[in-house]
């Protein structure tokens, strides 16, 4: 049996509760902190549409995105169907496919954007053309609004919220400790207010934005959604509408509810949604189908998605010399970017078949 480790994780957003709840599955023993309430998270994660979709996000990101997207949809499936073992209500999943739509005026974009994932993707672009009649058959809510569509096979989604809700239970069903408004801080010792975190055999900083005072280089970008309620339409795939100002997505949820958003922002502004941003997201919202004048606007929200200069994740290691009795390995994990539900299960599953190495002298960076 492999040898039982102690192990802190600062941050209780999406990847801080994936990787808690693994290795309590491994059996090793956790100690979650984070300076909020895990009960009403904050994070980019609770604000996110939670949509795993790699050959959407190669276009404007690299291949690697893709390759690790690619990998998280074989992983979600058999993660959630452990999860849902004992949960009252399953976490919801669905795996149909993407769509992307454009009106006449804009079908260049569409094009273009065909055209970038056969730049990207080569052979592995399986994405097809829909006419208006497959349209229909796949989405007759929508399908009267646009001559053709873009479907991107085996694309996913997910119910967010109520997965940090069902991953924060089971960790605490496996004997993690949960601490909130328990800031860590990383300066580059950790520490717990004044006191050095000591015991631990290694410390995960998954703090996300939380980590921007230690790290220079992290950046935020603001993203604003808009949550509808409406039982006059139905959605089975999520949706993207491209257009040349904005590209809009809409994601339907449990309860004839959806999530829309398509504002990308180089801000670290926090405040809550523009009026003109409602506008624009109301307005190519009832563009997909006059019926959403009707929906009801559940919330509007707006957070910050961590990310580097090159918007790609990174896995730090560092061994840092401790006022305890022995150096703190810390790793970092952040830069998900707006890729959190993609990348967050292959991120975790290789910081797991490293952690031998993250007890180890040596300094690492991937």
């Amino acid at each position: 049996m492999p040898q039982q480790l102690s192990i802190a994780i600062a941050g209780a957003g999406l990847v801080g509760r994936l990787l808690s709840w693994r290795l309590l599955r491994l059996g090793h023993k956790v100690q979650l902190f984070d300076d909020g309430d895990p009960q009403h998270s904050r994070s980019a994660a609770h604000t996110a549409a939670a949509m795993i979709s790699p050959l959407s996000e190669v276009v404007v990101s690299e291949r690697s995105i893709y390759d690790m997207g690619v990998s998280s949809l074989a992983i979600w499936p058999r993660w959630l169907e452990e999860l849902n073992v004992s949960a009252p209500t399953p976490v919801h999943y669905a795996a149909p496919g993407s769509l992307v739509v454009a009106h006449p005026a804009d079908m260049a974009e569409l094009e273009q954007f065909y055209a970038d994932l056969r730049f990207h993707l080569g052979a592995d672009n399986n994405a097809r053309w829909l006419e208006r009649r497959d349209l229909y058959d796949m989405e007759p809510d929508i399908a009267g609004q646009f001559d053709r569509a873009l479907y991107l096979p085996d694309e996913a989604y997910l119910d967010n919220r109520h997965l940090l809700a069902r991953l924060l239970e089971e960790i605490q069903a496996l004997g993690g400790a949960c601490f909130a408004h328990h800031p860590v801080n990383f300066m580059p010792e950790a520490t717990l207010g004044e006191q050095a975190l000591e015991g631990f055999d290694c410390i995960f900083d998954c703090r996300g934005m939380g980590a921007r005072q230690s790290q220079k280089d992290l950046r935020g970008v603001r993203g604003e959604v808009l949550w509808a309620q409406t039982d006059e339409v139905q959605l089975r795939h999520p949706v993207r509408l491209m257009h040349p100002r904005y590209k809009l997505y809409i994601v339907p949820k449990p309860g004839n509810r959806f999530i829309i958003g398509a504002t990308e922002i180089e801000s670290q502004d926090r405040s809550p949604v523009s009026v003109q941003s409602m506008l624009e997201l109301c307005s190519a919202l009832y563009t997909l189908n006059p019926a959403f004048a009707e929906a009801r606007i559940l919330e509007l929200d707006a957070n910050l998605r961590p990310s580097y200069w090159h918007n790609l994740p990174l896995i730090e290691h560092e061994r840092v010399p401790s006022a305890g009795a022995k150096a703190q390995n810390i790793v970092r994990i952040n830069g998900l970017y707006r890729h959190g539900y993609l990348l967050a299960p292959t991120l975790v599953e290789d910081v797991l078949a490293r952690l031998p190495d993250f007890t180890h002298p040596q300094t690492d960076t991937v």
